[in-house]
């Protein structure tokens, strides 16, 4: 029976993460506050580190891209412990005009918080291009 009730979580961590790539998530705050918890921190990319207000204030002041939207692949979702999650995919920037197509190896850990999943920590590494 447990591994039914592990598939949907997986599923479910895995459609929160995803949420967090669509611009009418990321432009609204209340929706990222929700989704990250209040110690959430991120190991950003370009190797800086964001807190929540960081990270709100940022993704609320993005400007679109004229790329096409973030794919992801290769997703696997972990149990930690009964209520935390490690989630890690691979995520593909398509090029544009201004930039080469960028591939990052991205890792979440999600924690059920009150009976709500909220992100705690994220890392983004960008693989070098060949």
């Amino acid at each position: 029976m447990g591994h039914a009730m592990e598939q949907t979580t997986a599923e479910l961590i895995i459609t929160l993460e995803c949420s967090l790539h669509r611009r009418e998530i990321r432009t609204n705050p209340e929706a990222v506050n929700r989704l990250l918890a209040g110690d959430f921190i991120e190991f950003g990319s370009s190797g800086r580190i964001f807190d929540r207000q960081t990270t709100v204030a940022s993704l609320a002041a993005e400007v679109p891209t004229d790329g096409s939207a973030l794919q992801v692949s290769d997703f696997a979702v972990k149990t930690l412990c009964e209520d935390v999650m490690l989630v890690t995919y691979r995520s593909i920037r398509p090029p544009t005009d201004a930039q080469a197509e960028r591939q990052t190896l991205r890792s979440s850990i999600w924690k059920r918080i009150d009976n709500r999943w909220q992100m705690v920590f994220h890392q983004g590494t960008v693989v070098p291009a060949v």
